[in-house]
């Protein structure tokens, strides 16, 4: 079995921009490997990022743009959620992430994926069982090699002594 994999919106763009010759091939060679073994997963945000810069910014026509768009559907996006805010907002104060980079994390977590296909973070930083990695510098056969058969990470917070909420502590000199 081999992990599932997150794939973000750079790399969707990347796949459709001609100014990019080197990119280009890379990322069409991993997003075939995603469709063939079924692996990929994405995010609505992924979605929604791709076809408004795709249209804008690539000029791709938007029929084709929503072609993809569509066809992308089955791999079941991430929906944004209450619960997927409140993970984003974990992630954003743990590792002090950007609150659109706390997102992806948390969507390719929700969907128990073992690598996040990006290029917009650090290459080989790891996020609670999420490995980042730039399609442009892991091949495809060095991650299936090495993500295969990886466990789901946990769901349960960290244990310890909760923390009080503000709300919720006595007020000072009352």
């Amino acid at each position: 079995m081999t992990a599932l994999v997150f794939v973000d919106s750079n790399v969707l763009l990347y796949r459709r921009d001609p100014m990019e010759p080197v990119k280009r091939p890379l990322a069409t060679a991993w997003l075939e490997h995603v469709w063939r073994e079924r692996t990929g997963r994405t995010s609505c945000q992924v979605l929604s990022e791709f076809y408004a810069n795709a249209t804008r910014k690539l000029s791709v026509d938007a029929e084709n743009a929503w072609s993809d768009v569509e066809a992308l559907q089955s791999w079941r996006p991430q929906p944004i959620d209450a619960d997927l805010l409140r993970m984003g907002r974990v992630i954003e104060r743990r590792y002090r992430l950007s609150w659109w980079d706390s997102l992806i994390v948390a969507s390719a977590q929700s969907q128990n994926c073992a690598l996040l296909l990006t290029e917009d973070l650090q290459d080989g930083a790891h996020f609670d069982g999420v490995t980042v990695r730039s399609p442009f510098t892991l091949s495809i056969n060095e991650a299936a090699a090495e993500y295969a058969m990886r466990p789901a990470p946990s769901r349960h917070p960290p244990r310890g002594r909760p923390r009080k909420h503000p709300l919720t502590r006595p007020l000072q000199g009352v």
